[in-house]
């Protein structure tokens, strides 16, 4: 079994070179059993993915009482991620931003009362209001590391014009935005940015969303959860994005590895080329995928691959997100007044 090496994001801290997503186990891809949930979760630790990612939102507020489970006698081993930003639902698509000072209080107590802990390690700011400045809602959560329940700062699904507006505010650890082998709008301008002002990047939905994974063959098998809904797994774009798992498993059986594995080192190249930590989160429900994921830590793919895997993303049919609003994700927001 590989080691989990440690890698350090922005602002000094050191967390595991792959994190666990544990969005996954709160319904949106297919129900799980809180006890098999849990087992998940430790079997992540035990292997040293010690980097939890979860937030207020996931499940309601119960993805992070399933963290505290994790919490109870092994705090120290973990480096804890939660989120706050979204007010509505997950399950009925009514999630909406909300970036005020006041919430910003109010989500963290709530958040640490849920997780039963004294701090938080990193707390992102999970989706932007663009109605709020962002160095308002940056400095109330300066307040709660100077307050001490919160020690680092991260942002998720920001231009590069809000990073550096953040980091005047304060120094912000990493950014979190979708960023795979079929996703790369983030490279344009917000992860040369990042890697400018010393920022980590934390990729989620490395694998999209499982797909890259080449065990999605058949929409059937997620036809009721949550990505039924999303374009790039329906009808003919399923059918065309299967090119994309196609080059993957190609260069996989060249590595005697996995498509998934290929996805996630394409990441850590990617990382490299741009100068900058990158640690994805990939989420699952079962402990073998887990010792999978750390195994891409052992591939080098070689040039050839790297620039097979580039050109993929330009033939992926689909938008990454498909939530109906205009600033749910960076990129559409990108290139407009709001984003200055």
């Amino acid at each position: 079994m590989t080691t989990v090496p440690i890698t350090t994001l922005g602002n000094d801290l050191s967390v595991s070179a792959v994190g666990f997503g544990a969005m996954t186990l709160s319904g949106v891809y297919g129900a799980t059993s809180d006890d098999d949930a849990l087992a998940t979760l430790h079997h992540a630790v035990d292997v040293g993915v010690s980097f939890i990612d979860t937030a207020d939102v996931y499940g309601a507020g119960s993805n992070e009482v399933l963290i505290s489970k994790l919490l109870k006698g092994r705090r120290d081993e973990v480096v804890l991620a939660t989120k706050f930003g979204i007010a509505g639902s997950i399950a009925d698509k009514t999630m909406q931003a909300r970036n005020d000072s006041a919430y910003v209080r109010e989500s963290v107590d709530a958040s640490l009362e849920r997780l039963g802990t004294d701090v938080i390690d990193l707390y992102y700011l999970h989706r932007r209001q663009v109605t709020v400045p962002i160095e308002e809602t940056v400095g109330a959560m300066a307040e709660l590391v100077a307050a001490g329940k919160v020690r680092y700062l991260g942002l998720s699904e920001v231009t590069a014009a809000e990073l550096e507006a953040a980091h005047t505010v304060h120094p912000i650890a990493a950014v979190q935005s979708e960023w795979s082998v079929w996703s790369r709008d983030v490279e344009l301008a917000v992860v040369p940015t990042a890697a400018r002002l010393g920022v980590g990047f934390v990729p989620y939905s490395p694998l999209g969303r499982g797909f890259l994974t080449g065990t999605l063959t058949d929409p059937a098998t997620f036809a009721d959860d949550w990505r039924a809904g999303l374009t790039r797994f329906n009808g003919d774009a399923f059918e065309r994005n299967q090119a994309v798992v196609e080059a993957l498993s190609a260069i996989a059986a060249e590595h005697d590895a996995t498509a998934a594995q290929i996805a996630l080192a394409w990441l850590y190249a990617a990382g490299r080329r741009h100068g900058l930590p990158v640690v994805p989160i990939p989420g699952t429900r079962r402990t073998a995928r887990i010792d999978e994921n750390v195994g891409a830590l052992d591939i080098t793919l070689h040039p050839a691959n790297i620039a097979l895997l580039d050109d993929l993303s330009a033939h992926v049919v689909g938008a990454r997100s498909d939530f109906d609003d205009p600033n749910w994700t960076s990129d559409t927001r990108a290139d407009t007044p709001s984003a200055q």
